[in-house]
């Protein structure tokens, strides 16, 4: 039988700033409604693997603290030990944290804001680059997460689109112009196995 232990990704349910079209970067707006719902559904989805995490991880924002203990609570595991890092926060969005999306294409232009929110290596004003992120969660990955996957431990984040687009970067070694356009759904969980090679591989089965 093969030796396998997961690690599973949660990008946070819907916040009130995602439902207004806003940039949200460190700024800490919590779920809607629907965004808990997503979380709760989230649960559902993960439970039906029978996965038991040792371990869960979070940013240091509420949207994600919330989704990850809403999973844990659907789950029956609400004994997990939670850390929670800094080093897995959203983006900084800069000078467009708060804006309305579209607000910020009149003010900048729509081509200006497509850069800042699609290139890998250009932040906007005052922020982080998706780079800049790379840069700080990897690491933070590298030694804080990976280790407990090497014991065989089963691993939950709960965190934000441009974290999880930089840890699937690392994962599953995506080119810079790719990773951008990747798409990261609110309360969709992406599963992984990490055999006993050490490997950890995307796993659809569920």
């Amino acid at each position: 039988m093969e030796s396998v232990n997961y690690l599973v990704l949660v990008r946070h349910g819907q916040s009130e700033y995602n439902e207004q079209n806003l940039f949200t970067g460190w700024l800490n707006p919590p779920l809607t409604d629907k965004g808990k719902r997503e979380a709760k559904d989230a649960g559902q989805i993960i439970k039906k693997t029978a996965i038991n995490f040792d371990i869960h991880f979070t940013s240091s924002l509420e949207r994600a603290q919330k989704t990850g203990q809403i999973i844990l609570e659907v789950l029956g595991q609400t004994e997990v030990k939670t850390e929670f890092s800094q080093a897995l926060n959203e983006r900084n969005y800069g000078d467009l944290a708060g804006l309305n999306k579209d607000d910020a294409r009149n003010k900048w232009g729509v081509e200006q804001v497509h850069i800042w929110r699609r290139s890998f290596d250009i932040s906007p004003p005052g922020g982080e680059s998706l780079q800049n992120t790379f840069e700080r969660a990897i690491p933070f990955f590298e030694d804080k997460i990976k280790p407990y996957l090497d014991e065989k431990k089963n691993v939950l984040i709960s965190s934000h689109g441009n974290t999880i687009r930089a840890l699937l970067m690392h994962l599953e070694n995506i080119d810079a112009d790719k990773i951008v356009e990747l798409e990261i759904a609110t309360g969709k969980p992406i599963f992984f196995k990490h055999n006993k090679e050490g490997q950890i591989l995307k796993f659809n089965k569920f």
